[in-house]
């Protein structure tokens, strides 16, 4: 049996367009949306991913800005940045790019994006508020997840998943809501004993360690839904000084076992990146409406 292999490319593609259909008619109706980036120091990759993001969001409609501050930044010279856009009208998203350099509080910048403008769904009001199933921005990586699962038509009631990988942005928030959608689930990290043990008894594994080839053949029953979050940058051949993008499943193996396998890069990254640019009309949606909270 070889599995399913999820084109990310086409789903994001399909919600592009829903949010391109978003942007049209909010213009038509006489409101913009303007995304604003903070990035902290100018390192290569992250102006290379600055420029990734002016084009993604060009290509929705999308006024893109980014604030590129020296890396001798204080604490208080961020944290004034997002407050002042925080209290900008035509500003109706703001994200950071990490990571921030030493001496930045990244937690502490999080928190002061408004959450009505927070569309990676990262402050921690909105992580908060997701454990009673009603934040205002959702996390946008556990989001995406829920998209694949929608699309590929796997039914979360009843199932049992493993989620490997507790951090606060994807692996926290991806347990919670699918414990909210009734499967059952097991949380587990790197250091969890005989992991294999644990994801053989799964029907649905996401993977979002952070550790490259971590999921084997060893770890998958057949059939099972492999999602593989795992973003690693990892050498082209041993020994180069060039690299390749990897994820936290060992690919080649696991697709002769799963019923369905996310690949990386290509898999959820995309969907990730297009859940984004349609949070950013979700925010103007409810920036207009009545706030439950912070004003």
């Amino acid at each position: 049996m070889s599995a399913t292999v999820f084109d990310g490319k086409a789903l994001a593609a399909t919600i592009k367009q829903e949010t391109i259909e978003r942007v049209r008619g909010l213009k038509d109706s006489g409101v913009g949306v303007r995304l604003d980036a903070i990035m902290v120091g100018d390192p290569e990759a992250g102006t290379i991913f600055a420029q990734s993001q002016e084009r993604q969001c060009r290509e929705v409609g999308i006024a893109y800005h980014l604030h590129a501050l020296p890396v001798t930044s204080t604490q208080d010279e961020v944290c004034g940045t997002i407050r002042r856009l925080n209290n900008t009208p035509d500003v109706t998203g703001i994200l950071l790019n990490l990571p921030f350099p030493d001496g930045i509080d990244t937690p502490a910048a999080k928190y002061c994006i408004d959450p009505y403008k927070d569309i990676e769904g990262v402050n921690p009001v909105n992580i908060g508020m997701l454990f009673y199933n009603c934040p205002i921005m959702a996390p946008c990586t556990a989001s995406a997840v829920l998209e694949v699962l929608a699309h590929i038509g796997c039914r979360v009631r009843g199932l049992h998943a493993v989620v490997i990988g507790m951090g606060t942005i994807t692996g926290r928030p991806m347990a919670l809501n699918l414990m909210q959608q009734d499967a059952t689930v097991t949380a587990c990290n790197v250091h969890t004993r005989d992991l294999a043990e644990h994801t053989r008894r799964a029907d649905l594994i996401v993977a979002t360690a952070g550790v490259p080839g971590l999921i084997g053949a060893e770890h998958v029953k057949p059939g099972a839904v492999v999602i593989d979050v795992g973003i690693n940058r990892v050498p082209a051949e041993p020994g180069s000084p060039t690299t390749r993008i990897v994820g936290d499943v060992r690919f080649d193996e696991v697709r002769q076992i799963a019923g369905v396998i996310t690949p990386v890069p290509g898999g959820v990254g995309p969907v990730t990146v297009a859940v984004v640019l349609r949070s950013a009309t979700e925010a103007v949606r409810r920036q207009r409406g009545p706030r439950r909270i912070g004003g």
